[in-house]
């Protein structure tokens, strides 16, 4: 559990990265001024604001034609050039000028300088229309997030929000964002949550990054039942490989081992597992839920496609399958491919094994000497069991014999006296075979 827990994090961190990037609006466009940028923004025209003198206008459309032409020191020198006479302007001439200002930093990537700009944009107060002011607090409060001033980006969204006409659910997103950058993930949650309600309720589509973030802040909380729900809509409506193989990981963690084969069965069957990672685990499911002939056909479709690599353990669990489908015949060339690639006897050990159930005796014998030869065996003693049975099977006393007593010499060295019993009773038993046939032989 704490591995799938740990690969889950790492997932989630990676998607919770990807989210943090935010689209800028850099505020009012330089060729509309007091415009709004956002789009469900009432315009309000109560305001009775300063008239912008004809002299201003055309210094402003100056400066455009710097913008316009990508001469943005040009325009910023024209516009600076008009501040130095800033006492001939009204508040709502200076909030333009700064709005072009504030514009050109931002092109700059010059953030800090950018929102000096727009915050003396706001100090304008009234004398501003009320487009610009509602933008110009959209467009700062995303400067504020990009540079880092957290409660800054917070502030100004909620001011935003208290002006605006029946906002939609990007604000309530963003600051969703915001919280979720500054680790306070239960009012994160809040306002990712309310951003989806307000998108459900206008019937407008929720984007796959919304349910993403919220999915992870989930996570973070352990909120395994919310975790599941958001990976369930995840899967629905945008049905990617991650989410399917989070779904399943989750649902292991929870216990939930049916569901988590159904997940992982789904995602297979609609052509999301593409890793050789992802086809091993499931047939791994399958094998532990007792269908191992789906775990069979898996797999060898797999190293058919070559997604999965022919290494000693790919192929000691596909032989492991056939043998759980008591399918020997078929398991034992599989073993014989993959003791060849090992380092270990392991897998030699269990081709041995199976060689004595196939009652092939010889090769029974030579595999348990390969397993022996090549060591990092778990149980020696459980080797020379099966070499002496295959032995004695052979009709050959005297190696059999010999195979009990080293099983008997090494159990005891470790222990284990369950074994010690039975290779002891074995050496009792071939003893009293041999004696019974010199018996018969000088009988006859």
């Amino acid at each position: 559990m704490a591995s799938t827990k740990r690969g889950c994090r790492l997932a989630f961190a990676l998607v919770a990265a990807w989210l943090v990037g935010l689209p800028l609006a850099p505020g009012v466009a330089p060729t509309a001024w007091g415009q709004s940028a956002e789009g469900e923004q009432r315009q309000h025209k109560t305001r009775r604001v300063p008239s912008m003198s004809e002299a201003t206008f055309k210094k402003l459309a100056e400066a455009q034609e710097f913008i316009d032409a990508k001469d943005l020191n040009g325009a910023q020198a024209a516009l600076e050039g008009m501040l130095d006479r800033s006492r001939r302007y009204n508040g709502n001439e200076i909030g333009q000028i700064h709005n072009m200002l504030g514009f050109i930093h931002f092109s700059k990537e010059d953030y800090p300088k950018a929102i000096q700009h727009y915050q003396t944009v706001l100090a304008q107060g009234e004398d501003i229309p009320e487009g610009l002011e509602t933008t110009t607090l959209y467009t700062l409060a995303q400067l504020s997030f990009v540079d880092e001033r957290y409660r800054d980006a917070l502030r100004y969204m909620e001011t935003w929000i208290s002006k605006a006409q029946n906002p939609g659910p990007e604000p309530r997103i963003f600051m969703g964002q915001v919280y979720y950058q500054m680790e306070d993930y239960a009012n994160a949650i809040r306002q990712i949550e309310t951003g989806i309600a307000v998108a459900q309720d206008r019937g407008t589509d929720v984007k796959e990054n919304w349910w993403a973030l919220l999915n992870y802040l989930y996570f973070e909380q352990e909120n395994w039942p919310k975790v599941l729900e958001t990976l369930e809509i995840l899967v629905r409506d945008f049905p990617k490989r991650e989410y399917w193989l989070r779904l399943a990981g989750i649902q292991g963690q929870e216990g939930m081992e049916k569901q988590q084969i159904f997940t992982m069965m789904a995602a297979y069957e609609a052509g999301y597992l593409t890793k050789e990672s992802d086809l091993t685990t499931l047939a791994g499911l399958l094998m532990q839920d007792d269908v191992p002939i789906r775990a069979v056909r898996v797999l060898k479709q797999g190293f058919a496609e070559e997604v999965i690599e022919r290494t000693d353990r790919n192929l000691r669990a596909y032989g492991q399958a056939f043998q759980l489908s008591q399918e020997v015949d078929q398991a034992i060339p599989v073993f014989e491919e993959a003791a060849k690639l090992s380092e270990d006897g392991r897998i030699y050990e269990s081709l041995a094994q199976l060689y004595l159930e196939d009652e092939k005796f010889k090769e029974c014998v030579t595999a348990a000497a390969s397993a022996l030869d090549k060591g990092g065996l778990r149980k020696v003693q459980s080797i020379h069991i099966i070499q002496g049975m295959c032995e004695y099977n052979r009709d050959r006393l005297s190696p059999a014999r010999s195979s009990f007593v080293s099983c008997r010499n090494e159990s005891r060295r470790v222990r284990d006296d369950s074994n010690q019993r039975v290779c002891q009773q074995w050496i009792t038993y071939i003893d009293r075979e041999a004696e019974r046939r010199r018996h018969l032989q000088a009988a006859s």
